[in-house]
């Protein structure tokens, strides 16, 4: 099994790796990987969201707990694209982009995980922030906000997670 993964990631490694050629002018081999594995799993995050919506949710709300109810996209997202892309994410970025790193596994998917929740939460600030404060309108807020936070993620990852 464990050979099957790493053969795997392997091909997944050159098949990205072909279209490198493309973009070398433009990107570290690194940097370009993480573009590609980071649209991967946003691709992977946002069906995953589409299945949790429409399929596991159903559109309703989840009860958590008394009165406290998380509305079916936040519930699609948080509860059910979550559990999906984080564990891609991290093993792309792992095994994938972040190749050379001598951390620990452990360590580093701890790491993950801070920067990920962090991110989650500077994904809300700023959003909120640009939206309600200072009346940008909310689909050019949602580009600046995804732009800024490929910045932070991918320095975090770099300086931090996989370092």
């Amino acid at each position: 099994m464990k050979k099957l993964f790493y053969k795997c990631i392997d091909l997944i490694t050159v098949l990205i790796d072909f279209f490198y050629p493309l973009f070398g002018w433009l990107f570290s081999i690194q940097m370009y990987r993480y573009a590609v594995c980071g649209s991967i799993n946003c691709i992977t995050s946002i069906g995953a969201y589409f299945i949790g919506f429409h399929y596991v949710f159903r559109e309703h709300s989840v009860h958590i707990w008394n009165n406290i109810y998380l509305s079916a996209p936040i519930a699609a997202d948080y509860l059910f694209g979550l559990w999906i892309s984080f564990p891609i994410g991290f093993m792309l970025n792992r095994y994938v982009v972040f190749q050379d790193s001598e951390l620990k596994k452990h360590i580093q998917l701890y790491r993950y995980f801070l920067v990920t929740v962090s991110t989650l939460m500077l994904n809300y600030v700023i959003l909120k922030i640009s939206v309600e404060k200072l009346h940008i309108f909310p689909t050019f807020a949602k580009i600046i906000t995804v732009l800024v936070l490929i910045l932070y993620s991918y320095l975090l990852q770099t300086k931090y997670s996989f370092k």
